[in-house]
């Protein structure tokens, strides 16, 4: 499944998530999905944890049930807006009463969906709501001769279709939409992993080298640099690059004993 909305419009789905949720069925589900669409989601099952997650991660976006134990969903959604926290808040809830949909509203909620629900509902909602805040992107980002494909999610360099797997197009599409600024790891695990990342891990390095294989990089153009003790940075060849470090307006070699003057 892709996060296409449109025939020329798609939403940035390297996006954070928090779901706060005290049924593990309930919890595993929705994340499992949310993750098949190349989201990164953290879980928690109470409403204090899900103040502390707000406070030391970014999120874009939380999916916080009613019924939670000792601080239900309309107070942690109270305590978010009171932190300053403006992310959307999804709300779920068992109940489809207009008065407690009105409080949940009133609580600071963006929007209401009833439990039980289709899945394709959920994805609806998130994608409504990730669009008040973020502008649209065009569904197609072309960085040199790589272009990736949002609605579909594929990737092409060149003309040349390539193969990835979700995590790996959930970081070619991040170092894109950031092309030309250099990204740092702690960033990347930020937006393209979730809370269960191990920092001392090389899992990034690891990801871009596969990138670079596929990419055709070995020893070729290079469109995934690296900044040493920054980070990666994905940026369009300039013509040197192109030419194999040649300036094509430079002279030719003048053999020996002859002067260039």
């Amino acid at each position: 499944m892709s996060a296409f909305l449109g025939n020329n419009l798609s939403y940035d789905t390297s996006m954070r998530l928090l779901i706060v949720e005290d049924d593990p069925r309930i919890a595993r589900f929705v994340a499992r999905g949310l993750q098949e669409q190349s989201y990164a989601v953290d879980v928690v099952a109470n409403g204090d944890d899900a103040l502390y997650q707000v406070e030391i991660n970014d999120y874009d976006l939380v999916i916080l049930d009613v019924m939670l134990p000792v601080k239900d969903g309309f107070s942690t959604c109270r305590s978010l807006r009171a932190l300053g926290k403006r992310m959307p808040v999804l709300m779920l809830t068992a109940r489809d009463g207009v008065d407690e949909r009105i409080t949940g509203l009133d609580s600071g909620a963006d929007d209401y969906l009833t439990k039980p629900f289709a899945f394709r509902e959920l994805l609806a909602r998130l994608r409504a709501l990730l669009r008040r805040p973020k502008e649209l992107h065009p569904a197609r980002i072309l960085v040199g001769d790589l272009q990736l494909d949002t609605a579909s999610q594929t990737a092409r360099r060149g003309g040349r279709a390539i193969s990835l797997t979700m995590k790996e197009y959930a970081l070619l599409e991040y170092l894109a939409r950031n092309s030309d600024r250099v990204i740092g790891r702690s960033e990347i695990a930020e937006h393209v992993w979730d809370e269960s990342f191990d920092p001392f891990s090389n899992l990034i390095e690891v990801y871009v080298n596969r990138l670079r294989r596929k990419l055709g990089e070995e020893g070729g153009s290079a469109l995934i640099q690296t900044r040493r003790g920054s980070g990666y940075i994905l940026c369009k060849l300039t013509k040197s690059e192109e030419t194999g470090g040649k300036n094509l307006n430079s002279p030719p070699p003048r053999g020996p004993g002859k002067s260039n003057v």
